[in-house]
């Protein structure tokens, strides 16, 4: 028996042995207490004393089940790997810009650390443009993913339902990564000498 369809409701089933008649599926379940090699070999030495005449062959219904979520699983690990690419590709330019904008305020920063600015303040001042992008660009993609999504898991008959917290923590990471990547190059510009940066002022 072919396992049912994952995109239909699941449908009455019902198995029968015919002893007289002919079949050409037997279902069987596997005997827990013995490996897989050892079943096999038990059920094709009977089978042959009953169809010598017929080649023996055998499949197991999790692989022929799973067969049909094979582009589910394909477009997952996809989906993994450039995602990954995306975030280096924007955490290599959120670190570029980060360094271009540090190299054009270098005198500003110099004269707020001569006025007193302290190392957070200054890295509050370089982080807060990039975290201000970073909230409107999730409030604009968070509705799209989540239309996007839900209308994939439409095709399901039964599928989980979005949590808001999916969507919470997603853009608590997009946040977290801004962070990091925007905070090396802010403390390293905090933290650089006023005097190299006002000396030809």
């Amino acid at each position: 028996m072919i396992a049912q369809s994952p995109y239909e409701p699941v449908k009455q089933g019902m198995y029968v042995y015919d002893r007289e008649g002919e079949s050409s599926y037997y279902n069987l379940r596997l005997n827990p207490k013995q490996s897989a090699k050892q079943n096999i070999a038990i059920i094709e030495r009977v089978f042959k004393e009953h169809f010598p005449s017929i080649p023996f062959r055998y499949e197991f219904v999790d692989e022929q089940y799973g067969k049909k979520f094979a582009s589910e699983e394909r477009i997952g690990r996809l989906s993994g790997i450039f995602t990954a690419l995306a975030i280096l590709i924007s955490c290599l330019g959120l670190f570029g810009l980060t360094s271009f904008v540090a190299e054009q305020r270098t005198k500003e920063i110099g004269v707020r650390k001569v006025l007193g600015a302290s190392v957070f303040n200054v890295w509050n001042m370089l982080s807060k443009d990039f975290l201000k992008l970073v909230i409107i660009s999730c409030f604009i993609a968070v509705p799209i993913a989540y239309y996007v999504m839900n209308g994939w898991l439409q095709e399901y008959p039964y599928r989980v339902i979005l949590k808001w917290w999916i969507f919470a923590l997603a853009m608590l990471g997009a946040m977290g990564v801004t962070i990091l990547t925007v905070s090396f190059q802010a403390i390293k510009a905090a933290r650089s000498n006023p005097i190299k940066s006002l000396r030809t002022e």
